[in-house]
């Protein structure tokens, strides 16, 4: 079997693009270099941050890569194998931590950059962890050795075989020198010194020896290897004994003779009888005799005392004979000592019942209580029977009303079977009626019945006791003090509102049973007033709506709702829409016939019954009115329903309309697809579905409801949007300093949605790795500042709408290099430009006041090209302490060159 694992020593190469210039690994050389050498080689290769670069060179840990496991047979051979990157370093083997020296186990190959280790036949102390070293990087993995189960090749042989004789077990197994175990019935045996059992091996084949053999040895053996198991069974016999005739079981009457008979060979042997053990002698009533080849025991009369084991035993040989002798006698049950009439025992339920019957037979009968086709256990039971050699008992701890019954006790034995049956009777107090019913009840009084219990106690019931009380209350009130016999009642005086409750209680001989459970509270009460306000709420072709106002007199009695009653016109048969009450006031009588003409009336219900109906003054006609049609637009679809491609659009517009309006929807101009749009139609709404929006489903629908020539529409404008396709082109325009001027063109796809912004990014040529330099921008063009200097790079642009980001980028064909070394400045071209302007003054002279004696300016400003003269004239104003002012003006010239 042959197995590898791999270290390739050195850096791990990665995939880069394929550049003119060979790609330079700075890591490898600052690993390889000195320290004074450090400022050279980033001056050499344009490192601006080489303290940081140090500093990540030192944290970098050193990677002990692993291999996967193997696994390799006992005895089999496994190659390692190592690929070096660098064939010229030194390599070390190590195995669990020890270095592997060169031997005839271990053998090392070099095939080119390959170095090979070979383990040949592998044992359990192969089993391990090897590494390998080569310069600073480590590799390890883990070799598992496989042991193969021994397996049994033959199995051993049952054997049967007499007592002295020798026996000898044979197994082949599939390796030599393996390790077995003998065991019987189970257990190891012993192969001590002392051991009557040995065991040899010779190669593959193993024995267990077992000299002058016993009928002990007899049992299963087997022999255990790793691999599997083989059993035999080995059956020692005593040396044969002919016989003839043996003995044989015999079942005897009590009083009948017993006779036992054997034929054996040779006939002259002697031999003795044994009884329960106990050697037999003859007697008066025992008989033994001998005949050639006959032994034979007689007694006259059978005993209790001849039942057991009979054994014969020849002299000379250990074989004997063997039989059992069953004397039985019927069984019996002696009812005759009970003392009661016709067998039946009465007993008050709660006291404790015991019964005991004297019993007989032989052997002792299973005896049985049984209480119709159920078994009564021994103990442990609150009924329970017990017998106790010539004697059995019923015990009934705490007697129930469910002991009544028929009891029946069952004898069984070898001779026969008898049974007897016992009666008891547990009387009780009654059952507790059922609830009573009230069927009817009036303004102070009811009526009231009841069924008798389900059981009277084993009494028949004298009568009842009737209890009366308010149903808030919890004081009870007896009704009569006479027992009444019948099962109804009439309970009077009561208030009137006021709800009460009932009950019952029944009586026998033995006492009063518990109250039964209260019957449904009731109230006298009389019903309502008739309804008011009844009109017509709506028709159509099949249905009526009527509505109507609660009566003016409800009454304590409340109101439970009304019921519905309509009739065809010329006619007296009421029918009733509603089967149960409704509690609104408000009710449709549907399935009518178009066209004709009904009465309708409402009868108000309560417990008291129904009041007086209302009815409709004028007949209906069944026809239904016409409702033009008319739709709601929700607010939120009046303006642009936007979802993103992939969202699910549920739509519901209502609208109104009678009869029920026919719905339409068109997309621009064709009727929708119900393949692509799910629309479902109900007599209020129309509901449009999209499980998945796609953009083709962005369009105007056009709604349109009709009832007969009326029509109504409106148009919902839904918009699917996704994400955007990248920018068409992505060009670096300028590069100068650290900065560069990138231009792009807008999407070709944007996606059904308004480009929001652009996302651009940067990556160095050497990493490729990519970052942001600014998201979400609006314009076209950017400048990208503070790039480092002696990088190149390249640029891309996502574009986003209010989807997102879209999938891909543009990115720049051509890459923007930073010049490490002195700016290269674009100096544009200039044309002059006119400047040219009429002589203006931007700021004249103003009147000024000044002091005399102190010093004063005065200024203006003049624009023109070329210059030219002009003048501007202003007025100052002196004081020289006294009240006096002295004027002067003032002239300012400006001349032209």
């Amino acid at each position: 079997m042959f197995s590898h694992f791999y270290l390739v020593h050195g850096k791990t190469r990665e995939h880069k693009q394929q550049d003119d210039t060979p790609e330079v690994d700075v890591w490898e050389i600052l690993k390889n270099a000195r320290p004074d050498q450090y400022e050279k080689i980033a001056f050499t290769y344009g490192i601006t941050d080489l303290r940081g670069l140090l500093k990540r060179m030192k944290k970098i840990p050193k990677e002990e890569k692993k291999s996967e496991a193997y696994q390799v047979d006992k005895g089999g051979k496994i190659r390692l194998i190592v690929d070096l990157a660098d064939p010229t370093v030194d390599l070390k083997w190590y195995k669990n931590g020890q270095e592997i020296r060169p031997s005839p186990k271990y053998i090392f190959e070099h095939k080119g950059t390959q170095r090979i280790m070979v383990i040949n036949n592998c044992t359990s102390n192969d089993d391990a962890a090897y590494s390998v070293v080569a310069g600073e990087e480590k590799c390890t993995t883990e070799l598992f050795v496989k042991e193969l189960p021994i397996k049994i090749v033959k199995g051993i042989e049952p054997v049967k075989t007499t007592v002295n004789e020798r026996i000898e077990l044979e197994c082949e197994v599939s390796e030599e020198g393996a390790q077995v175990k003998w065991m019987k019935n189970g257990v190891e045996v012993p192969t001590g010194v002392r051991s009557r059992y040995r065991v040899k091996c010779e190669g593959t084949k193993h024995y267990l020896v077992i000299d002058d053999a016993t009928k002990e040895d007899t049992g299963t053996y087997s022999v255990m290897a790793s691999g599997g198991t083989s059993e035999a069974h080995v059956q020692v016999d005593l040396k044969p004994l002919k016989v003839f005739q043996d003995l044989q079981d015999m079942t005897v009457m009590l009083g009948q003779p017993l006779k036992l008979h054997c034929e054996i060979f040779p006939g002259n042997v002697p031999g003795r009888w044994y009884r329960n053990g106990q050697l037999i002698q003859p007697s008066d009533r025992l008989n033994i005799i001998h005949r050639a080849k006959v032994h034979r025991l007689e007694i006259e009369t059978s005993s209790l005392h001849d039942a057991g084991d009979y054994i014969f035993v020849p002299e000379g040989y250990s074989q004997s004979l063997t039989a059992k002798i069953h004397i039985i006698d019927p069984p019996k049950v002696h009812l005759e000592s009970l003392n009661f009439p016709d067998n039946t025992v009465t007993v008050v339920a709660g006291n404790k019942l015991r019964l005991e019957i004297p019993i007989s037979g032989e052997p002792a009968p299973r005896v049985v209580w049984m209480k119709g086709e159920r078994v009564i256990l021994d103990s442990g039971h609150r009924v329970h029977a017990e017998t106790y050699g010539d004697q059995t008992s019923l015990t009934i701890e705490v007697t129930e009303r469910e002991d009544t019954g028929n009891y029946k006790i069952v004898l069984q034995n070898e001779a026969g079977e008898a049974t007897a049956s016992v009666k008891i009777k547990v009387v009780d107090i009654p059952d507790p009626p059922e609830a009573p019913l009230v069927p009817v009840v009036g303004g102070d009084w009811c009526s009231m019945t009841w069924e008798p219990p389900k059981y009277d106690g084993g009494s028949p019931i004298l009568g009842y006791f009737i209890e009366r009380k308010k149903k808030q209350s919890s004081r009870w009130m007896r009704l009569n003090f006479d027992l009444i016999k019948e099962t109804s009642f009439e309970p009077k005086k009561m208030i009137e509102g006021v709800p009460y409750e009932v009950r019952i209680f029944a009586v026998n001989a033995i006492g009063v049973s518990k109250p039964s459970e209260p019957s449904k509270a009731f109230t006298p009460l009389a019903v309502t007033s008739e309804p008011t306000m009844l009109v017509v709420d709506d028709v159509t072709d099949t249905t009526v709506t009527v509505k109507w106002r609660p009566p003016e007199t409800i009454g304590a009695a409340g109101l439970d709702g009304y019921l519905v009653e309509y009739c065809i016109e010329g006619s007296n048969d009421w029918v009733v829409s509603n089967k149960e009450v409704t509690e609104k006031t408000k009710y449709t009588i549907t399935g009518l016939t178009p066209g004709c003409k009904i009465l309708v009336r409402v009868k108000a219900i309560n417990k008291a019954g129904a009041s007086a109906p209302r009815t409709l003054q004028h007949s209906v006609l069944v026809k239904e009115v016409v409702e033009p049609p008319k739709i709601r637009v929700p607010r939120h679809l009046k303006q642009t329903y936007t979802r993103k491609v992939g969202e699910t659009v549920n739509l519901v517009v209502p609208f109104q309309g009678k009869p029920r309006p026919k719905v339409t929807w068109v997309k621009d101009g064709n009727p929708v697809e119900p393949s692509h749009v799910s629309i479902r139609n109900t007599d209020c709404d129309s509901i449009i579905f999209i499980r998945k929006a796609e953009r083709s489903h962005s369009g105007k629908y056009e709604m349109t409801v009709q009832v007969e020539n009326h029509v109504d529409t409106a148009i919902i404008d839904i918009q699917i949007v996704d994400l955007p396709g990248p920018p068409q082109s992505v060009i670096i325009e300028d590069v100068w300093g650290g900065n560069v001027n990138l231009v792009w063109t807008p999407p070709k796809d944007n996606g059904n949605a308004a480009i929001t912004g652009y996302t651009i990014q940067k990556a160095d040529k050497k990493t490729m790795e990519w970052f942001t330099c600014i998201d979400h921008y609006h314009r076209t063009c950017i400048t990208i500042t503070e790039l480092v200097v002696g990088n190149e790079y390249f640029f891309r642009v996502f574009s986003e709408n209010m989807c997102g980001l879209s999938e891909l980028a543009t990115q720049t064909k051509k890459s923007a290099l930073i010049v490490k070394e002195g700016l290269q400045m674009k100096i544009p071209e200039y044309s002059d430009h006119d400047f040219k302007e009429a002589p203006k003054f931007t700021q004249p002279l103003i009147n000024t006041f000044a002091v005399a004696g102190y010093n004063t300016t005065l200024n203006c400003s003049v624009r023109a090209n070329p210059r030219v003269g002009g003048k501007t004239t202003g007025k100052m104003f002196i004081c020289n302490g006294s009240t006096k002012w002295k004027t002067i003006y003032l002239t300012f010239a400006f001349i032209s060159k």
